[in-house]
């Protein structure tokens, strides 16, 4: 089903909503984006917006400023693996989420976000070894959570693929700076190539300590 406007017809009768989606949940290295896309109208949605994972690198990058023309604003929030190994990969989320809508410069009236989790509140289990937790505005925003968002809601499907290509276009610049680990290529996910440098070489600073990494070789 491609993506539409059911959701968002919903929420608007309430004001401006605000579509949100993380990317790099899953990576060992780097940190994690989400994506906060704000609209306050049903114009007509971009053509060929999708899941950011069913678009080519091309597809996503096209897409760009058609969603920008589309939407009233747009953000990507991040946190780095530090933020992840200090507060636990939820938190983080929570941390990106918040830093995000920040930055939309406009205050939603709701929240559309993508999977069963609320991606704007932390969860219970921190650990503030060596980071003070920011301040989290929009913890108590109205939200609902769409389960396949990313495919059935539009303003989430075009979150997922601002946060996509901002991360993306990060882990290339990080791995033109270091060429081991293929950042640039596996975007740092855990990729054979991926997982041998990090065998060979260990890990680097914008590793997620934290998780079970593959041990050097003796």
């Amino acid at each position: 089903m491609a993506p539409h406007l059911e959701f968002e017809a919903l929420a608007l009768a309430s004001g401006p909503v605000v579509g949100i989606d993380e990317v790099g949940r899953g990576a060992l290295a780097g940190p994690v984006a989400v994506g906060a896309v704000l609209i306050s109208a049903l114009d007509a949605i971009p053509k060929g917006l999708d899941d950011s994972k069913e678009l080519s690198a091309s597809q996503r990058e096209a897409l760009v400023q058609p969603i920008l023309d589309w939407c009233d604003a747009s953000a990507v929030g991040m946190a780095s693996a530090e933020e992840i190994d200090d507060w636990g990969l939820r938190t983080a989320l929570a941390v990106a989420a918040n830093r995000a809508l920040s930055k939309l410069g406009t205050t939603p009236c709701s929240a559309l976000i993508d999977g069963n989790l609320n991606l704007l509140q932390p969860s219970g289990a921190m650990n503030f070894s060596t980071t003070p937790l920011p301040e989290l505005p929009f913890i108590f925003l109205p939200s609902l959570n769409v389960v396949k968002g990313d495919h059935t809601c539009a303003s989430i499907a075009a979150a997922s693929v601002i946060a996509k290509v901002v991360r993306d276009a990060l882990m290339v610049e990080i791995g033109e700076q270091d060429s081991r680990f293929g950042w640039d290529r596996n975007k740092g996910y855990g990729a054979p190539e991926h997982l041998e440098a990090l065998k060979q070489f260990g890990p680097t600073p914008m590793h997620r300590r934290s998780w079970a990494l593959p041990s050097m070789t003796a």
